[in-house]
C-alpha cells in the first residue's frame, strides 16, 4: 500500500480547514476575554510582563483548545 492510497485529498483539506477554524476560534476567544477584562491583556502581558496574567491566560487558552478540539471531533 502506498501513501497516496492511505491519505485522500479530502482528508487533508478537512484537516487544514479544521486547523484554521480552531485558530480563528482561539483568536476570537482571546478578543472576547480581552474585552471582558477591566485592563488590556496585551499591555499586561507584553508591556508590564505580568506573570500571573500570563499563567491565567495560558490555562484559559489550553482549556479552550481542549473544548474546541472536542467540539470539532464530535
Amino acid at each position: 500500500m502506498d501513501i497516496g492510497s492511505a491519505i485522500s485529498i479530502a482528508e487533508v483539506i478537512a484537516t487544514v480547514f479544521y486547523a484554521f477554524l480552531g485558530l480563528v476560534l482561539m483568536i476570537v476567544s482571546y478578543v472576547i476575554i480581552d474585552m471582558l477584562t477591566p485592563f488590556s491583556l496585551h499591555e499586561e502581558l507584553s508591556g508590564k510582563a505580568n506573570t500571573a496574567v500570563a499563567i491565567v491566560m495560558g490555562s484559559v487558552m489550553i482549556s479552550l483548545a481542549i473544548l474546541i478540539a472536542n467540539v470539532i471531533n464530535s
